[in-house]
């Protein structure tokens, strides 16, 4: 497995184990270095825009002293959402990886596939994002539908 796709998942248990939210974990590396790292906090936070990789990004920005995360690249444990696809674009993330594709998030009751009806377009990222360390992310999103949680 993905040495950094193992941290972006060690990251979704700690926020799902917390109740923080959904089993959405991210990691950001620059230079084969994390510079930031979050979970989703939608419920910690009351937040609907704190995602894994949104809160990822803004630690990012913190950790470096910048918006500009030009030369990163992100890996969290299911498909970006539109949101999340659109920040990462704005913080000029070079690269995704993802472990869980759209589907596997619509089967633990996360509703991207709306959107991406709705919104279209991914096909025209062809190189942007990559699935890697699927069966790995599968087991985690597991473990949360066999948990008691509030979703999101």
């Amino acid at each position: 497995m993905n040495k950094f796709m193992e941290l972006a998942i060690r990251e979704a248990r700690e926020g799902i184990t917390q109740g923080h939210g959904g089993p959405f974990g991210t990691v950001i590396v620059k230079d084969g270095e994390i510079v930031g790292r979050g979970h989703n906090c939608v419920l910690r936070d009351n937040d609907a825009t704190c995602h894994g990789e949104v809160a990822a990004i803004r630690d990012a920005g913190r950790r470096l002293g910048t918006f500009d995360l030009s030369g990163c690249e992100l890996y969290t444990t299911g498909e970006p959402c539109h949101m999340c696809l659109c920040a990462c674009m704005w913080a000029n993330i070079s690269k995704i990886y993802y472990g869980c594709n759209i589907a596997d998030n619509g089967r633990i009751g996360f509703r991207d596939d709306k959107f991406d009806t709705i919104f279209g377009g991914r096909d025209k990222l062809e190189g942007y994002m990559t699935e890697i360390d699927r069966e790995e992310c599968i087991k985690l999103f597991d473990d949360y539908l066999a948990m008691s949680h509030e979703n999101y």
